[in-house]
C-alpha cells in the first residue's frame, strides 16, 4: 500500500501526541513494505527527506508567525500536494483543523480519520471557537471513510452522536528499560525524593488543583512540573504558586530525559480531563510510576483498578502525605506494565490500522 499521513507537525516526534503516532506507525508501516509518506511542517528541526525509511513532506507552516491560523494553511499544503501523490489510503490525525478543506480532499485514498478527543470540550476555547469544533467534527464524520476512536468511550460518543461505527484503535507506549540516575544530577533530584506532573500548562489538566494540593499536604517533597511555561496561563501558574516546593521546567523532547524523570519520580499526576487513550499517560505506565490521575472515564478505561484518583484539593494533598511505594502500588505497576504489552502496543496497533487499511480497500 501507498500511504500518507497528514495531521502531525511531522517526524521525528519534537512535539506530541499525533507524531509519536505518525513516527511509531510510519517506521513499522515501512518495515512491513509499504510505501509510506508522512507529512512535515517546514519548521521542523529535522529537514532530511527520509526518516528511517518514511519519506518525508515538508510544506510551508506559518503558525510560528501568524499563530493558530497556521495550522490551517499547513493541512491545506498538504491536502493539495497529496492530490499528486496516488495514495491508497490518506490516514488523518484529528480534524480540528483539516476538515475545514474536506470537499478539496483527493478521491482516490480511503480517508481513515482519528478522531482525537472530543476538542470542542476544552476549556481553552472561547464558546465560539468550540461551536467550530463542534461543526468541524461533524464535516470530518461526513468526509471520511473509516473513524478511528482511540478510546471507547470515544468510540461510543461517535456511535451514539453520528451513528457510525467508529473502529477503537488505541494508542501504544513501549516500555522503559534503561534507568539512568545521573540525569537526575541536572535538576539537582534524588531518585523517589520528588513528585512529577507532565503536561501542556492549560485549564484542563488541572495544574492548578494539583499545585493547590500541594501547598495544602505537609510533603517537603519537590513537585516537578513540566511543560511549555511561557505561555500566558503558564505565567499565572508561576505568579500564583510561590512555593519552594514547585519547580517548573520547560519541556524536553529528550525521550532520555524525560523518561527517567518519570521513572525515578515519587509520585506521577495525571490531570488531563478531555480526550481519549492519552499518550503521557501511557508512557507513565512505561516507566513504572506510581500514578495518581485525574478521575474521569477516560483515566480509568486506560488504568482500570492500577491508578489512584483525585478529583479535588484533599485528593492530592492526601495522595502527597500518605501514598508510598508499597506492595499494593507495585502490584498496580506491574500490571500497568502487562496493560502496554498485551493492549497499548505498538507493534499490535500498527497491525490494527494495517488491517482497517486492507478492508477500507477492499470496500
Amino acid at each position: 500500500m501507498k500511504i500518507g499521513i497528514l495531521g502531525s507537525r511531522g517526524i521525528p516526534n519534537r512535539y506530541g501526541g499525533f507524531e509519536e503516532c505518525a513516527e511509531q506507525l510510519s517506521v513499522r508501516w515501512v518495515q512491513k513494505g509499504h510505501e509510506v509518506y508522512v507529512y512535515n511542517s517546514h519548521e521542523h528541526p529535522y529537514l532530511q527527506k527520509e526518516y528511517k525509511g518514511v519519506s518525508l513532506i515538508h510544506k510551508y507552516d506559518p503558525e510560528k508567525r501568524i499563530g493558530t491560523a497556521g495550522q490551517f494553511i499547513y493541512d491545506l499544503n498538504s491536502i493539495i500536494d497529496a492530490h499528486w501523490r496516488d495514495f491508497d489510503v490518506l490516514l488523518v490525525l484529528g480534524y480540528t483543523s483539516s476538515s475545514i478543506w474536506r470537499h478539496i480532499l483527493p478521491r482516490k485514498p480511503r480517508i481513515i480519520t482519528n478522531m482525537d478527543g472530543m476538542e470542542w470540550k476544552r476549556s481553552k476555547y472561547s464558546p465560539r471557537v468550540q461551536r467550530f469544533l463542534k461543526r468541524a467534527e461533524d464535516w470530518a464524520v461526513k468526509s471520511s471513510d473509516v473513524l478511528v476512536a482511540d478510546a471507547k468511550e470515544i468510540q461510543a460518543y461517535l456511535d451514539t452522536k453520528y451513528k457510525r461505527g467508529a473502529v477503537y484503535i488505541p494508542y501504544g507506549s513501549p516500555v522503559f528499560k534503561n534507568p539512568d540516575e545521573s540525569v537526575l544530577e541536572k535538576y539537582g533530584l534524588q531518585p523517589y525524593q520528588y513528585n512529577l506532573a507532565i503536561a501542556r500548562l492549560e485549564p484542563e489538566n488541572n495544574l492548578e488543583v494539583i499545585l493547590q494540593g500541594v501547598q495544602k499536604s505537609e510533603s517537603e517533597r519537590v513537585m516537578l512540573v513540566i511543560g511549555n511555561h511561557e505561555t500566558t496561563y503558564g505565567e499565572h501558574l508561576k505568579k500564583t504558586f510561590k512555593d519552594s516546593r514547585i519547580r517548573f521546567v520547560k519541556a524536553s523532547f529528550k525521550k532520555k530525559t524525560i523518561n527517567n524523570l518519570r521513572y525515578f519520580s515519587n509520585l506521577y499526576f495525571h490531570g488531563h480531563t478531555v480526550g481519549g487513550t492519552n499518550p503521557s499517560l501511557l508512557e507513565a505506565m512505561g516507566c513504572q510510576c506510581i500514578i495518581c490521575a485525574h478521575d474521569n472515564a477516560f483515566n480509568r478505561e486506560v488504568l482500570g483498578d492500577d491508578g489512584n484518583y483525585f478529583l479535588d484539593v484533599n485528593d492530592i494533598a492526601n495522595a502527597l502525605d500518605h501514598l508510598e511505594r508499597n506492595t499494593v502500588q507495585k502490584q498496580k505497576i506491574k500490571n500497568n506494565l502487562e496493560k502496554l504489552r498485551s493492549r497499548f502496543n505498538w507493534d499490535i496497533v500498527a497491525d490494527q490500522y494495517e488491517v482497517v487499511f486492507q478492508q477500507a480497500l477492499i470496500g
